[in-house]
């Protein structure tokens, strides 16, 4: 275990014995590639992480979640992968049989992907291949609010290609396309990054999805940016499942012109500790936002999700529903902002958080907020956590159900909701299953 009290010499966290929260992003920038197209961007990223500390409980944004053991982990920069199509193969999705981006560790697998079907004008690929095609794409990266946030920096820091889908004017995209980042590594950094840019009138359907290949401890840091200009619609779907003794940290930063459609329905059912940082910037009227959340952990996982609903113009309609099913010693925390300035009257923004504890040891902390200016708004907010109640339990029992199987059907009515807004059906199946296969 290493000793966070030590400081030790800055070079490659793979050969190092001791490090501290002080030196540990300078050692995961001594990492980086030096061959990237983005060098400005990545400078001035690298400014704001340079001698910034890992948060720790102190940090209030951070009180709940204790990122310490990821100190614990020698971290190196992930290499070239030889994977094959058979070891990908259970989680590739017919209905993206022509449109999905492979990547390997954070590095994109031209083999493994396959983009054949898509409309005109429809670009999928990595940020190299685009760049040729659309120079004007870079003015897209690292654009969103919020990317001063410390991981968000380090990832455009370290930024060297990504996963790009333009969709064109009214053009309508009906197939899904499908982004499957793979880890195959331990005690590797990687840091996917994802650009999304929907042009007016246009319709995509997006599955961003994070599995593994590997039990061991690796650090994932992610970020997704998605530009949705006037009247387009993106149906986001974002899927965790790294193994069980990983970081994972992703954020998704959405921006939204007037008259568009957006929503996200996140499932994260891997990770030792995971942390989810959703932010939705309604930047015009009558726009829509729905956002719908599922977290399931055991063991002494700990599963978080912060999110920020900023509705800036008139007219604004947000509905956000996250539920998180919690067993053994494991630690669930929410905590969800919604933003109404006094610009933004006619606002209707309703949150709810639903937390299911299946231990007497398992925790969640929840903390739903409402921050109104407007005086002329809907807003509600609500969180509720429980257990399964008897009666129910002794209900199905009175029907033939034994006590184990009563349980089980219970706490997968409660995730199937949530489940149910997936629109892809092989994947929506595939996660149902994993839930009634659980010991909950």
């Amino acid at each position: 275990m290493i000793d966070v009290s030590t400081v030790s010499e800055v070079g490659n966290l793979g050969s190092i014995a001791k490090i501290d929260r002080a030196t540990y992003f300078t050692q995961l920038l001594n990492l980086r590639s030096t061959n990237s197209p983005f060098q400005e961007i990545r400078d001035r990223a690298s400014a704001q992480v340079h001698d910034r500390a890992i948060p720790s409980t102190r940090d209030e944004e951070w009180r709940f979640t204790d990122l310490s053991g990821l100190l614990s982990i020698p971290i190196k920069t992930a290499q070239p992968s030889s994977l094959g199509f058979p070891q990908i193969e259970s989680f590739l999705l017919p209905e993206s049989t022509n449109s999905r981006l492979v990547f390997i560790d954070g590095i994109f697998a031209a083999d493994l992907s396959a983009i054949d079907d898509l409309p005109d004008g429809v670009i999928v690929s990595n940020l190299e291949t685009v760049l040729e095609l659309i120079p004007s794409v870079k003015d897209y990266i690292a654009k969103l609010p919020g990317d001063e946030e410390v991981f968000t920096a380090l990832n455009t820091a370290s930024l060297t290609d990504s996963a790009i889908v333009f969709v064109p004017r009214n053009q309508d995209v009906e197939i899904p396309i499908h982004l499957l980042f793979v880890s195959t590594q331990s005690e590797a950094i990687i840091q996917p990054r994802v650009c999304v840019i929907a042009e007016t009138g246009s319709r995509v359907t997006l599955i961003e999805d994070f599995v593994s290949l590997t039990e061991g401890a690796y650090f994932t840091n992610a970020v997704t940016e998605i530009s949705i200009a006037e009247n387009a619609e993106v149906r986001h779907t974002r899927v965790q499942r790294d193994s069980d003794t990983a970081f994972h940290i992703g954020k998704t930063a959405v921006s939204q012109a007037r008259d568009s459609r957006y929503s996200c329905t996140a499932v994260h059912l891997g990770g030792k500790v995971s942390r989810h940082n959703l932010e939705i910037y309604q930047t015009g009227e009558q726009t829509e936002t729905t956002l719908n959340g599922l977290t399931v952990i055991d063991g002494d996982r700990v599963g978080d999700t912060h999110s920020l609903l900023s509705l800036s113009k008139p007219y604004g309609v947000g509905n956000q529903v996250n539920k998180t099913i919690v067993s053994d010693r494991a630690h669930a925390v929410f905590n969800g902002k919604v933003f109404v300035p006094r610009l933004a009257q006619q606002t209707d923004a309703r949150q709810l958080s639903r937390n299911l504890l299946l231990s007497p040891k398992a925790r969640i902390d929840t903390k739903p907020q409402l921050e109104i200016i407007a005086d002329n708004v809907k807003c509600a907010h609500g969180a509720t956590v429980s257990q399964l109640e008897d009666d129910e339990v002794f209900y199905l029992q009175s029907r033939g159900i034994d006590q184990d199987s009563a349980r089980k059907l219970l706490t997968y009515a409660f995730a199937i909701e949530v489940i149910d807004q997936i629109p892809v059906e092989t994947l929506r199946d595939r996660l149902a299953r994993f839930i009634r296969s659980q010991h909950t």
